[in-house]
């Protein structure tokens, strides 16, 4: 997966960065170090994405549990009626 998210979202920087060069009517590869900038922090921010979506999902999975755990102790829990 980390290798999925670097490649897309190296090719997000550089599509990014000849995207505002065409923009402007400058030739796509103006300034080489620019794209090698956007393609880095193009990256960085797709495996940031993968592990705030992977915590997201951890949290999310925590907070079902204890909704579930409630939701029983309110309806199951206190019950002064036998069980059937």
């Amino acid at each position: 997966m980390a290798i999925s998210a670097t490649v897309v979202g190296a090719l997000l920087g550089l599509g990014t960065q000849m995207y505002s060069n065409a923009l402007r009517k400058l030739p796509y590869m103006r300034h080489p170090w620019e794209h090698v900038l956007g393609m880095g922090l193009g990256a960085v921010f797709a495996n940031q994405m993968v592990k705030w979506d992977a915590k997201a999902q951890e949290d999310l999975d925590k907070l079902l549990i204890k909704a579930k755990q409630a939701n029983e102790r309110r309806y199951f829990g206190n019950s002064k009626l036998p069980p059937l």
